[in-house]
């Protein structure tokens, strides 16, 4: 078996620049947390707390587009730009108004996930934005 040896390239578009999703894992899975990021696939890494699910998804994203650069491939640049917007237009704050049965639905599948009502919503948000995407490519 050969293994070939993947230089690390410096990407255009910082890893900050990207969206990245966090779940937590179930404990009969080992427990901990997944990162993910919607706009490459493939970036992809756990932890046993947040920060280690970040660091390790810092380094799959590193990885992830060096290898995409070795075989020639082109790095998909990040679905949502903050210099795309002035800032003053997102502050980062949403209010939503939702039909009570949806909310009820919302508030179920968060206990039942051991999150956040507002973490689940996020997450359906990013990982939204991230098949949409995808599929404009």
């Amino acid at each position: 078996m050969t293994v070939k040896t993947i230089a690390k390239v410096k990407p255009a578009y910082p890893f900050e620049a990207y969206s990245h999703v966090l779940s937590p894992i179930d404990a009969a899975d080992g427990g901990g947390f997944m990162f993910t990021m919607p706009d490459i696939p493939g970036v992809m890494a756990d932890g046993a707390t947040e920060l280690e699910a970040i660091a390790d998804g810092r380094e799959a994203f590193i990885a992830t587009v060096s290898a995409l650069v070795d075989m020639g491939q082109e790095v998909p640049a990040p679905a949502f730009k903050l210099d795309d917007f002035a800032p003053a237009s997102a502050s980062g704050k949403v209010l939503a108004r939702l039909p009570r049965s949806m909310h009820l639905q919302l508030t179920a599948r968060a206990k039942t996930e051991g999150v956040s009502l507002n973490a689940l919503v996020l997450a359906f948000i990013a990982e939204g934005l991230g098949r949409r995407g995808a599929s404009k490519a």
